[in-house]
């Protein structure tokens, strides 16, 4: 199964759940570790685990990091089984598309923080070759899908996304933005997507007050925690 990389209809919900580990971890751990072997990544789950932030300065950590294959740690999971709920007012933008999608199985581990204000920040390392990852640096959000509604239940929330030119972030690197108003409630994500040798990063903030600069200065400590830890 391929996954899209924090999909756009789920970045308020992805980027706020957090991880705990188990059986289910463990075996998810194996199975990463064997992949990255077979497929000479480079990389284990073990290994991206050790290199995620540990506690970014003015957020505390929520949870225990999870690792794994990506498509077994819990906030993908979540993810994905509240976009099979939620109604969108434009399918096509929440379908994959050429660049967007991530193997379930390949390497990855993944946690999340929180502020004083609720603000949360979360980072997922995935172990990825270079030609993959670019793709999905390069992906861009189509022009028709820059404003879209959803629905979960009764309730319908508004969503404007604004997209900046790729950056130089790692390797290369793209910074997402999404508004979302339910209600009397706005709230904004910011994510930015990097890759690195040998792996792909994304660092996403969320909360009412939650800005690009900010979400660009975790990823780049997330690079420099990589570039420490990662061989």
């Amino acid at each position: 199964m391929a996954h899209r990389i924090l999909p756009l209809v789920l970045l308020s919900t992805a980027v706020a759940a957090t991880a705990c580990g188990g059986d289910a971890e463990r075996a998810g751990q194996v199975r990463g570790t064997a992949r990255a072997e077979v497929a000479g990544i480079g990389y284990t789950s073990d290994q991206l685990a050790q290199a995620l932030l540990q506690e970014p300065p003015g957020y505390r950590r929520a949870g225990e990091p999870d690792s794994g294959e990506y498509g077994s740690l819990k906030a993908i999971q979540n993810a994905a089984r509240l976009q099979r709920g939620t109604t969108l007012d434009k399918p096509r933008c929440g379908s994959g598309r050429p660049g967007g999608d991530v193997a379930g199985d390949v390497p990855a581990a993944l946690v999340s923080f929180v502020n004083g204000t609720g603000q949360t920040a979360t980072e997922t390392l995935m172990g990825m070759s270079a030609a993959d990852a670019e793709k999905q640096v390069n992906a861009r959000v189509p022009t028709g899908c820059l404003k879209f509604r959803t629905k979960v239940g009764t309730k319908w929330a508004e969503h404007q996304v604004s997209e900046a030119p790729k950056g130089d972030i790692g390797e290369g690197s793209r910074t997402v933005g999404v508004t979302t108003i339910s209600g009397s409630a706005r709230t904004r994500t910011w994510y930015v997507v990097f890759k690195g040798r040998h792996y792909l990063a994304t660092v996403t903030v969320f909360g009412p007050n939650a800005t690009r600069a900010d979400a660009e200065r975790l990823a780049r400590d997330a690079l420099t925690q990589a570039h420490r830890v990662l061989p």
